[in-house]
């Protein structure tokens, strides 16, 4: 497998574990509290401050992965895995360092250190876009 699917199977398998690690901690609200099962706000709102923060660390992940998947899917397509392969897993170690800081905290250097694994998730996706549309080579 190479590295941009390697990254793509990731990026995938750490949405599923932040999906499953999430449904514990509703469980364990529902057993504590006697929360009904379908009473879950989507945002987390609706619990405490940790279950709300692994709400967002888990959206986040879906909210990404359909552009990671696009990118990659097209590099894949085109045959320019080779413009995907050198950043592909930075991209996944950025996405996990981003959940983790969002789980961990809310405090501003957290906040600051979360933004800057979001934003190098960010600019490398615009640098394959680019590179991928023939802009750079």
């Amino acid at each position: 497998m190479g590295r941009t699917a390697a990254a793509l199977v990731g990026f995938a398998a750490w949405l599923a574990l932040l999906t499953i690690v999430l449904g514990f901690y509703r469980l364990a609200v529902m057993l504590r509290t006697n929360k009904a099962i379908n009473s879950f706000a989507t945002d987390g709102q609706d619990i405490d401050p940790l279950g709300h923060r692994l709400t967002r660390a888990r959206n986040n992940c879906y909210e990404t992965l359909p552009v990671f998947a696009a990118l990659a899917l097209g590099a894949s397509t085109s045959g320019r895995l080779d413009v995907t392969d050198p950043l592909a897993m930075w991209v996944l170690y950025a996405r996990i360092g981003q959940s983790l800081t969002h789980i961990v905290s809310t405090s501003a250097p957290a906040v600051q250190l979360r933004a800057t694994f979001f934003f190098a998730q960010i600019l490398i996706y615009l640098w394959w876009a680019a590179r991928l549309l023939g802009y750079w080579t």
